[in-house]
């Protein structure tokens, strides 16, 4: 197709008018849709309907005897460190286990550190004024909330297809103010890029000016692949490895969950850290509880008992999203392609993809949509202080619809992107 930013005045005004149409067709359809969380879909959720039943099958006691009903081993079982381990490709000794949400245990991390500093903290991160956090854009939104909620200035850094943009981060940490920064290094959220070995590797040994400067890294989707050959799967190294590697053993909290791997509402969730941050963090943990939900844990690793069982159950959980992605990225080509009206990467994992749109659109394709009947992420929701400076970019979320819901509700997407770009450029 004939790029819009090629075309003549009345080209343009003939596209508006084909566009304008098939708007009219979708009203008439009276469509209630939504593309806005990544979710999993209901038949994901059915895969892990009878984890629970090797309980009753089985009893309630861990693989040393431990009693999972009573309590004890406040930090975890044995058999569920050494899976997240495996996982993340670290030691068991580094993980505590916690309950299903990974982002309770980041604000948790934050907050410890805000109260109480870290060990190598010269204060309390609370009484440093006008502390700032890096955050890679587009980003995940609650990320950025738990930052801004604790009193951060967030500072955006671009997102590369290999990584956050090295040369910007490594002169930001410069500043003493800068404490730390997010990241999803694998199958980044929404772009679904994975970071390189040599954007890791600088991330580990940058230096920075603040001692204790933590990454916040957010591993959620490093078993969400969507395709089963190897070469097309991310891989990302060992973070914790490297930082110890580059002498900087307390850089990095590493969090993970099983949230999308089993159930959302209660799945089970790890911190991974080198033995000073493991130390310091369990001290103010102790007292706050006694431990997480055990005989969770326990059904867990019955009904996943390794890496092969997990490989296995991820697999399963791509058949049925591999459809969903490989259709939006279809109608998108379809639709979309050599319009300039709109760009995006075909992500190879994750739960989401990102569409930029032409500059000064997205919040108006987004309220387009919405009058249609398909509710998208706000225009803006992906970068820190819901605000784009672009207004570009649209994070969409193919997981949990059907694949006739998404077909509709994509094509819906691609035209109200055309329309307003179209509209864009006959208002220059």
């Amino acid at each position: 197709m004939k790029s819009f930013k090629e075309m003549s005045r009345e080209e343009l005004l003939s596209q508006k008018a084909e566009l304008e149409k098939r708007v009219e067709e979708f009203k008439a359809m009276n469509l209630s849709l939504n593309m806005t969380r990544g979710k999993p879909s209901p038949e994901q959720l059915d895969m892990s309907n009878h984890m629970f039943d090797s309980l009753s099958e089985k009893g309630f006691k861990a693989e040393d005897g431990t009693d999972t009903r009573n309590y004890g081993l406040a930090s975890g079982l044995a058999e569920v460190k050494k899976l997240f381990a495996d996982v993340l490709d670290t030691s068991a000794d580094n993980i505590y286990i916690g309950n299903g949400s990974s982002l309770n245990l980041m604000f948790d991390t934050v907050m410890r550190a805000m109260v109480w500093g870290e060990h190598d903290s010269p204060k309390p991160w609370a009484q440093v004024e006008g502390r700032k956090w890096l955050c890679p854009v587009p980003g995940y939104d609650r990320h950025f909330k738990v930052t801004e909620t604790c009193g951060f200035e967030l500072i955006p850094v671009p997102l590369k297809e290999d990584g956050p943009d090295m040369d910007i981060v490594e002169e930001l940490v410069k500043d003493p103010k800068v404490l730390g920064m997010w990241n999803v290094p694998c199958y980044t959220n929404p772009d679904g890029y994975v970071y390189s070995e040599e954007v890791c590797r600088r991330l580990a040994s940058m230096k920075t000016a603040a001692p204790d400067f933590r990454l916040f890294w957010d591993n959620a989707y490093c078993v969400h692949h969507l395709y089963k050959e190897e070469d097309k799967q991310g891989r990302i190294p060992d973070i914790l490895g490297l930082c110890k590697e580059a002498g900087n053993p307390s850089r990095v909290y590493e969090f993970a969950s099983s949230s999308k791997v089993t159930f959302a509402s209660s799945g089970i969730s790890c911190i991974a850290c080198n033995e000073e941050n493991y130390k310091h963090a369990v001290k103010y943990i102790n007292v706050q509880t006694i431990g997480a939900n055990k005989i969770n844990q326990l059904a867990h690793i019955k009904f996943i008992p390794d890496l092969d069982a997990l490989k296995a159950h991820m697999s399963r959980h791509a058949d049925i999203l591999r459809p969903k992605f490989e259709l939006t990225n279809e109608i998108l080509e379809r639709e979309l392609a050599g319009t300039d009206a709109a760009t995006w990467h075909k992500p190879q994992g994750g739960y989401f993809l990102s569409v930029f749109t032409l500059p000064g659109t997205a919040k108006d394709v987004v309220a387009r949509c919405n009058e249609l009947g398909v509710a998208f992420t706000p225009a803006g929701a992906t970068y820190p202080y819901g605000i784009d400076p672009d207004d570009s970019n649209i994070r969409v979320a193919p997981s949990f619809p059907s694949l006739e819901d998404i077909n509709k509700a994509v094509e819906v997407f691609a035209v109200c992107v055309k329309l307003s770009a179209v509209e864009k450029l006959l208002s220059v």
